[in-house]
């Protein structure tokens, strides 16, 4: 069945700067479709400035049925969401809101959920395993949660922000006693290796992780969908070590996303 086109169509946008990287608007329309909606995901670039402007408008438009949030709008969005669910909250973001019938906005964060979804489809089971986690943004503090959510038996949280990942830390550790704690760029001694920042996403970035001291028994994820092998998964192949790309990721948790943009969830 293919796209409706008319006065009709619902949108849903999905925000990002940068945006030409995603590859969901295909996939999530052809979702909606399946489901006999008449509707469209479309991308929309916006600058972080002009983003609170572009929430208020999106939520006027009646056509407009939801909205999906990527780097770098996760946590700004969290603000603009009417009703977070508890998830979202401990995240500190939301990565798609559906607008009630009241014309207010409900949100959830499934990045946590596509991720580890992903890494189960690829024959990874993260309970009882030491894993590193390099990034706690939008995404990553999601990630992290689900990680001890499925019984990893200790999560390290390397990130830039040093406040960033302490307040991360102090969250999950409420939630899951001594099992989190600092990490590095070091994957050394862990099972699990994640990405989850968008280092990687442009040439010429630097390396997130220490990749070079990668070993064959390591499980390497990323979050990155462009390139869809990014710099330090293609070592990590190279070590012989098994893999996630960020589009198993977001091909887990496509279904989720629906779900949650349509208020089927």
């Amino acid at each position: 069945m293919d796209v409706e086109l008319n006065g009709e169509t619902l949108l849903y946008p999905i925000a990002g700067d940068p945006i030409a990287q995603v590859k969901s608007p295909g996939l999530l329309t052809g979702i909606l479709v399946e489901r006999g909606k008449n509707a469209l995901v479309v991308p929309a670039h916006v600058h972080p400035d002009d983003y609170a402007t572009f929430v208020a408008t999106m939520k006027t438009l009646p056509n407009v049925d939801g909205l999906i949030a990527t780097v770098p709008h996760k946590q700004a969005t969290l603000g603009y969401c009417d009703h977070p669910t508890e998830r979202a909250a401990f995240a500190g973001s939301v990565n798609v809101m559906h607008k009630r019938a009241d014309g207010t906005w409900q949100g959830d964060n499934t990045d946590g959920q596509g991720y580890l979804n992903g890494v189960a489809d690829c024959g990874f089971d993260i309970a009882g395993k030491r894993a590193l986690l390099v990034g706690v943004g939008g995404a990553g503090a999601a990630i992290a949660y689900e990680i001890l959510a499925r019984g990893a038996a200790y999560l390290a949280i390397h990130d830039v922000d040093s406040a960033r990942r302490d307040a991360t830390i102090a969250r999950l550790e409420d939630r899951f006693p001594g099992k989190v704690g600092v990490g590095s760029a070091d994957p050394t001694g862990y099972d699990f290796v994640g990405n989850a920042t968008p280092v990687g996403m442009r040439e010429g970035d630097p390396l997130p992780i220490d990749a070079h001291k990668y070993e064959s028994h390591q499980f390497v994820a990323d979050s990155i969908t462009k390139p869809t092998i990014t710099p330090q998964l293609e070592i990590a192949q190279s070590k012989g070590c098994a893999i996630m790309p960020g589009l198993g990721m977001f091909n887990a948790q496509a279904e989720l996303l629906v779900d949650v943009m349509t208020g089927n969830s």
